[in-house]
């Protein structure tokens, strides 16, 4: 269900000083999902994603005054010179209460806790647990910022980038809704970068929800209910009877009610595979499979035994995410371990399960905040199979090698011409570099990961998953890597078309130069590009055209096919089109094709004809035409739209 956000009308100007029972509750309805997200966004993310969820529908449910007639907020909170949301006097209460009791459930508790501090009684989802749905890496390292607020700091950002207030207005609301001290939440505030159009994503919507089962095992269990939990008290125990100490502390993990001899073999850390360091100098495959098990932590059992639990069954406080198309269940048998250890203040452990790499991590004290991250591999060998994400921060990325490779350097793909920078690796994790999957502001650098083995060097891209894309350059079905001087010079003007792939499940990326067009009017020569993405699911295909002008630094996207042929080994070719602007102010129509393509015609808005793969004709600005093509062989191809 998709909830509608609709920015609050403004106020009669006749709206006398008291806020109504009937006008707070036609405020409370008609703005009801904008509420919920801002009382999800200022409770503590401790609560966990499904409890934050209740909590915040509990809160903004209980914001109704309970007299008939309530007056109306401090003057200092409505400004009499206020416009838009602030000029709703009901709004503006339903708003303040609902921060109040917010900012309630984030104080530290007490002897005996707050009513917003309690689990809310209403509403109730029986056999279901509630969540967001996942968005992409920034809005992880957003959630992730914000949780290291207070919650008055929180409730500042969230005023400023979802409702669009002005510092002063903030300052007078959170006075108002008792926070002591304003101006320390508003400075707190200001260490996270403003990320306004994220907190309107559906990862911070608690009215668009997924749902999971909360315990299949047990609500099929037809017993009483004290009998069931005496056999849970009783499986519990036998478990810790277990030889070598039982199972143990699960952290993160829900419950266990039931285990078969299978399940149990995948949960011990003691069975985990570990491959030899040097298995893969002789292994016929280059691929996970042949990864020994690295770190520092490797024989910690009881960091092994919470991931592979945490894997099985996560709990409720475990954020979750996959790349499309990965199923996200226990494993089916014991694991191999890739790594254990920490990384920039957290103990992470990367497993495999010979088609999916699973990426667990814990803060450093305690597992609260625990994530797991699933990533499709089947097929993985060779340069697919040469890096995986280790963990991100500070804008940076930190990876672990694959145990061939040799060197490791750091390329900013824009600048083909500079010199790649080495990075240190130890027991095959890199030094951090810079992440372009979680850059923000305009696209001025494109850093990726270059990748020296005995075979020759690679690079890939980091597109906000456990693996980084591999990126090629060249005609489909020939191409060759991107490390090299025509692959670079190829990437370098059309590398921020990079951002539209992240978090897609990537698996490669390949750029093709597929036509030169010279220009109009002494125009001088266009570059005409298709760059495809492939995933690792087959489906989900990205291709885009893209054109860049003489002298333009970056390339223009003009066209995309989604699932489409175009560009790809199955289908080498390609036509598209752009309206151009020459010098003097004249409007032409640019297509152009791959070498193949004897003819390119236009209709619709425009009507043209001409032999080989480009096309030049003057029009208007704003029209629109249809494309075709014909190849050498005689078959006719679409233009990408």
């Amino acid at each position: 269900m998709q909830s509608q956000d609709v920015a609050p009308r403004h106020a009669p100007a006749s709206a006398g000083p008291g806020v109504g029972l009937e006008q707070a509750e036609a405020a409370l309805v008609e703005h009801y999902p904008r509420l919920v997200r801002l009382a999800y966004l200022v409770l503590p993310p401790g609560l966990g994603r499904s409890r934050r969820v209740l909590t915040a529908h509990a809160l903004a449910q209980r914001a109704l005054p309970r007299g008939r007639t309530r007056p109306s907020p401090a003057p200092s909170a409505i400004p009499a010179q206020a416009s838009g949301r602030d000029a709703d006097p009901g709004y503006a209460f339903v708003r303040l209460r609902v921060l109040r009791t917010a900012l309630e459930a984030a104080r530290p508790r007490r002897v005996l806790p707050r009513l917003a501090q309690l689990p809310p009684l209403l509403p109730q989802v029986w056999g279901l647990r509630l969540f967001p749905r996942s968005g992409g890496a920034d809005e992880l390292a957003l959630d992730q910022r914000l949780s290291t607020l207070s919650g008055p700091a929180r409730a500042a950002y969230v005023l400023r980038g979802l409702e669009k207030l002005p510092d002063p207005e903030v300052h007078r609301i959170l006075r108002s809704a008792g926070v002591e001290h304003p101006e320390t939440a508003l400075t707190e505030a200001n260490a996270v970068p403003a990320r306004d159009a994220l907190l309107s994503s559906p990862e911070f919507d608690p009215c668009s929800l997924q749902a999971r089962p909360t315990d299949l095992v047990r609500r099929r269990q037809h017993t009483k209910a004290a009998l069931a939990a005496a056999a849970a008290l009783a499986l519990c125990g036998a478990l810790v009877a277990l030889p070598g100490g039982g199972w143990g502390p699960d952290g993160a993990a829900a419950p266990v009610y039931a285990l078969n001899p299978a399940a149990e073999a995948a949960l011990d850390p003691a069975q985990l595979i570990r491959v030899t360091p040097t298995a893969w100098e002789s292994a016929a495959r280059s691929d996970f499979s042949v990864w020994p098990a690295r770190g520092p932590l490797t024989r910690d059992t009881a960091l092994l035994r919470r991931a592979l639990a945490v894997w099985a069954r996560p709990g409720e406080t475990v954020r979750v995410s996959a790349t499309p198309g990965t199923r996200t269940g226990g494993p089916a048998g014991p694991p191999q371990l890739l790594y254990a250890g920490r990384v920039d203040g957290a103990r992470v452990v990367v497993l495999y399960d010979g088609l999916r790499v699973v990426r667990y991590a814990e803060p450093e004290a305690g597992t609260s905040g625990a994530a797991l991250d699933f990533a499709r591999v089947d097929g993985a060998t060779g340069a697919e199979a040469g890096a995986l994400v280790l963990g991100r921060a500070d804008g940076n990325v930190r990876y672990l090698t694959a145990p061939w490779v040799r060197k490791a350097a750091e390329r900013d793909l824009m600048k083909p011409g500079a010199a790649a920078t080495p990075l240190t690796l130890a027991d095959g994790v890199t030094t951090p570099l810079a992440s372009p999957a979680l850059q923000t502001g305009s696209c001025t650098s494109w850093n990726v990961l270059q990748l020296t083995d005995g075979t020759g060097t690679r690079l890939a891209t980091d597109l906000g998953e456990l693996v980084p894309a591999h990126l090629t350059a060249g005609r489909p079905g020939a191409t060759g890597e991107a490390s090299g001087a025509a692959g670079l010079q190829a990437w370098a003007p059309f590398a921020c078309s990079l951002a539209m792939e992240r978090s897609a499940g990537v698996r490669s990326v390949n750029a093709w130069g597929f036509a030169q067009q010279q220009l109009p009017e002494g125009g001088g020569s266009g570059q005409w590009v298709c760059t495809r993405a492939e995933t690792w699911r087959g489906d989900g295909t990205a291709a885009l055209a893209q054109f860049r002008t003489p002298g333009g630094q970056v390339g223009a996207v003009v066209a995309k096919g989604t699932d489409a042929r175009a560009c790809g080994p199955r289908d080498p070719h390609v036509l598209a089109g752009v309206l151009w602007k020459s010098g003097t102010g004249t409007w032409y129509l640019l297509a152009a094709a791959g070498p193949d393509t004897a003819t390119v015609r236009a209709s619709g808005g425009v009507t043209a004809a001409g032999r080989g793969p480009l096309l030049a004709v003057k029009t208007r600005q704003g029209v629109q035409a249809t494309l075709k093509g014909t190849l050498a062989d005689g078959r006719t191809i679409s233009g990408l739209h």
